[in-house]
């Protein structure tokens, strides 16, 4: 054989070892080299109408894909881990998941869900994990606020993120600290103008009413994820309709007498027979919030993500992927929720079963479902105002942030029922 045909030769062999019909991202803890992309990749194919699936507690909650060069280029310009199997490779992966043995499921993705993030504009003085890492990982979001959510634009979305809003009308809480700062001047000034525009007395009751559009978007089929404030001061808002619990710096007249035993928990999503905080310049809510009982340093601090049965509870075990049980905490406004106070219905995805907190929530409101996150970034133990964002090139990884991207995807799932 000459040196030219026995060149052609070997390059046939190639042609042949690297023929595939799959990708798969792995999504463990050594092989990927960037996580949070890799939900960016399942999104983009699904985007483009390719099949994809999710191999729950298949090496972390990895995806395979149909193997195609323009999702290889994908995977190679986003610097995205991948590999490439075979036909007998993938079915002999599809059959080990299939199992009875194994808590594991494959999840059939249908379409690219439609986001939309509930955020103010400037986000003064707060930027948000969420669309940092939804940025980051090249997923594309609508930013709406109240003008969108009250002119019933939600039905344009199928997932809905509340950046960390105050739902009560008390500006954050922030009146103690900050009130001469021009930040919380100007943010007071522009909530006050807004409701004005949409027709209302007062900041509180403005909000009120997006925060019923959010619930009947949920109750009518929407996701519907939140963390930090937006969690707590959301089920407030509900729990206090047509109560006056606002002081006369929020609202310029004085709180409803007695408005405490007037709360109606029935409205709530998730938390139950919570107390106000009723000092106006305290940096809190209720004592839903667990930040001034914990008392655990930063090297200390972990929660633990439950294990469901991926066969039988694909949703909790969905929303709990990672590449470690063991999360790092990180504080908020309202770092973690206090686990006597969560309705029974709620499923705990996440906890620190020594303090008796639940971190990491989950409930289902009418035909649709909603997650509560405590703390504010996930990669920034304790973010101050003023703080610089997160970078999240350096942490492509974070086990934090992959379970907001859990979210994020989980509405693109073809869902069996649950067991009952």
């Amino acid at each position: 054989m000459s040196f030219k045909n026995s060149f052609y030769f070997f390059l046939l062999l190639i042609s042949f070892s690297v023929k595939a019909s799959f990708i798969l991202l792995p999504m463990d803890e050594t092989s990927q080299k960037n996580h949070l992309k890799a939900y960016g990749i399942t999104y983009w194919c699904l985007s483009k109408q390719f099949k994809a699936s999710w191999l729950l507690n298949y090496r972390g909650g990895s995806f395979l894909l149909p193997d195609t060069p323009e999702i290889r280029k994908e995977c190679q310009i986003r610097g995205v881990s991948f590999e490439l199997l075979s036909d007998s490779e993938t079915n002999t992966i599809l059959s080990e998941i299939s199992s009875p043995s194994q808590n594991m499921e494959t999840v059939i993705l249908e379409k690219a869900p439609k986001i939309a993030v509930y955020t103010p504009k400037g986000k003064k003085p707060w930027d948000d994990a969420v669309t940092l890492v939804l940025t980051y990982a090249e997923i594309p979001f609508t930013p709406i606020y109240d003008e969108e959510v009250l002119s019933d634009q939600l039905v344009l979305y199928d997932w809905l993120h509340l950046h960390h809003e105050d739902f009560t009308g008390q500006y954050g809480k922030f009146y103690g600290a900050y009130r001469t700062a021009p930040w919380y001047i100007d943010q007071k000034n522009e909530a006050e103008a807004l409701a004005s525009k949409m027709g209302f007395a007062k900041v509180s009751e403005e909000k009120l009413a997006v925060a019923k559009k959010i619930r009947d978007f949920v109750i009518g089929g929407g996701f519907m994820f939140a963390m930090c404030s937006a969690t707590d001061s959301f089920d407030i808002a509900l729990a206090a309709e047509g109560i006056d619990i606002c002081e006369a710096m929020f609202d310029g007249d004085p709180s409803e007498a007695n408005y405490q035993s007037k709360l109606d928990y029935s409205k709530t999503f998730a938390f139950k027979d919570f107390i106000l905080e009723r000092q106006p310049d305290k940096y809190e809510f209720s004592n839903i919030d667990m930040t001034e009982k914990r008392q655990i340093p930063m090297e200390k601090d972990y929660f633990t993500l439950m294990d469901f049965s991926a066969k039988w509870d694909q949703i909790p075990t969905m929303l709990c992927q990672n590449h470690t049980q063991l999360i790092k905490g990180f504080m908020g406004q309202t770092t973690s929720f206090e686990r006597e106070l969560v309705k029974s219905n709620i499923l705990v995805l996440g906890e620190n079963q020594q303090n008796n907190e639940a971190r990491y929530i989950h409930g289902q409101k009418g035909k649709g479902m909603f997650t509560f996150f405590g703390g504010h970034d996930p990669e920034d133990f304790q973010h101050r105002v003023g703080d610089a964002p997160t970078v999240l090139d350096l942490h492509p990884n974070s086990p934090g942030f992959r379970l907001i991207l859990n979210n994020v995807l989980f509405p693109a799932a073809k869902k069996k029922k649950q067991k009952t």
